[in-house]
């Protein structure tokens, strides 16, 4: 087969459902999905929408696919399109001082010292930065709609992805927990208070501590609702049986675990692709249907190049 009939190939191409408003770009490192957020970024914001781009790939290369230089907050790259590339580390150490700032409030000042030993351990912990993107991301995720019409996301590679979009539904026990262990701990404090007729404790919505992890429960669970209701995940891959593989496990897990899936972008197909493994793809990904792109001799970088590749792609979620 050849290159243009493989374009139209699938029944992904022109699949016209029920948009969604915010987007993810998934797939195994390497595969374009960068290049495939940018440029369906840019069709959002042609179609007159205001659209934030982000990256959640601690790696970014946003930046170099829309050839400009982007930091922490959304700057402003086209007309209704901005983007960013958010500083995970820096959200790391934002955190730390929240919750210095919150337990000051709450604890006994002679054990501060050692609290600020664990968190400053903690924050160099595994995991903090991926929380700290969740965190960022969920930032996003509440300001759409209003700041934002559509968000869409450059996210890491799969691993990353998979266990981002899972985080805020791993984290809600975990929080619902230790909320559960500081009521306990000031409903201790009032007894003892009461006992020795000293009490001179406040109530529980007042304690800091408690409301900011009440806080952090509802996001947490409003996160998790949102990300399988108004969220859609779009696969990127390229037709080699290793990618492919690792694409149908990403796949399997997402549904499974509630997310819906927008049309696979199978990604530089070249001239001489394995037929095999590229009809294996089409039949894995054909219900959610499947776009192709052939393999360009140069690199689709640039507001320009990405609008010619955002009409190949512009598939909505369904």
């Amino acid at each position: 087969m050849g290159t243009d009939a493989r374009r139209g190939a699938g029944a992904g191409v022109g699949v016209h459902a029920a948009d969604a408003p915010i987007t993810f770009f998934g797939g195994k490192g390497g595969v374009g999905k960068t290049t495939m957020a940018a440029a369906a970024a840019l069709a959002h914001s042609d179609a007159g929408r205001r659209t934030l781009v982000i990256s959640t790939d601690p790696a970014h290369s946003l930046g170099d696919a829309l050839e400009t230089r982007l930091g922490d907050r959304p700057r402003r790259v086209a007309d209704g399109l901005w983007a960013a590339e958010p500083d995970a580390e820096a959200a790391v150490r934002r955190r730390v001082e929240q919750v210095t700032e919150d337990a000051h409030a709450a604890l006994p000042r002679e054990i501060m010292p050692a609290v600020r030993r664990h968190l400053a351990h903690a924050a160099a912990g595994p995991g903090m930065v991926e929380s700290a993107l969740a965190d960022l991301l969920i930032d996003a995720m509440d300001q759409v709609p209003g700041e934002w019409d559509r968000l869409v996301v450059d996210s890491a590679p799969t691993g990353h992805l998979l266990r981002m979009l899972d985080l805020p539904a791993l984290l809600t026990p975990w929080v619902r927990g230790l909320a559960r262990q500081r009521e306990r701990a000031l409903d201790a404090d009032r007894f003892a208070a009461d006992v020795v007729g000293a009490r001179e404790q406040g109530d529980a919505a007042e304690d800091p501590l408690l409301r900011r992890l009440h806080e952090r429960r509802l996001r947490l669970e409003r996160a998790a609702e949102r990300l399988r209701g108004d969220a859609c995940v779009r696969l990127v891959l390229v037709p080699r049986r290793m990618v492919l593989a690792e694409t149908e496990r990403a796949a399997d897990r997402l549904a499974g675990a509630g997310f819906r899936l927008g049309p696979a972008v199978i990604n530089q197909v070249p001239a001489d692709a394995d037929e095999r493994v590229l009809a294996a793809a089409r039949r894995r990904f054909a219900g959610q249907g499947v776009v192709e792109l052939p393999l360009a001799a140069e690199e689709p970088t640039g507001p320009e190049r990405l609008r010619a590749l955002a009409a190949r792609i512009a598939a909505p979620c369904g």
